[in-house]
């Protein structure tokens, strides 16, 4: 057998078993979900149920200059969100750090996006969470 397609197989043999791993080790991305207040409303609140790795995607669109509130009641204590801005790489609010309850003035115009998750011990664990978590916006 030839060294150099020898070599060809071994690759494509450790790449094939690395596939599946990779494959496996990330949870698919959620569908952002569109939240939309019912006419005269500044706020909606949302239930479900996430387990295990399973996360949701809040997308809301705000003002410069709005007030924005984000509550989440939960079965589980290691359920969480993240509050993101847009085109921003790291989130304005951390809930593993900060709690589940967020407020503030937001700095600019877009979408925002809510991140809710289960923390990993408890992903690992596949536990799951029941929630509701109410998104506002005044101003």
């Amino acid at each position: 057998m030839n060294f150099s397609r020898h070599i060809s197989i071994a690759a494509l043999a450790v790449s094939a078993t690395a596939l599946p791993i990779a494959a496996i080790a990330q949870a698919p991305m959620p569908k952002p979900e569109r939240v939309q207040f019912a006419k005269g409303a500044s706020s909606k609140a949302i239930k479900g149920t996430i387990k295990g790795d399973q996360s949701r995607l809040f997308v809301v669109n705000l003002r410069a200059g709005q007030k924005v509130s984000v509550k989440l009641v939960t079965s589980n204590a290691s359920n969480y969100f993240n509050v993101t801005a847009p085109g921003a790489q790291q989130a304005m609010f951390i809930g593993s750090s900060a709690g589940t309850s967020f407020q503030d003035t937001v700095p600019s115009s877009g979408d925002y996006t809510i991140d809710l998750y289960l923390m990993r011990n408890a992903a690992r664990r596949n536990e799951t969470a029941n929630f509701t978590i109410t998104i506002g916006a005044t101003g």
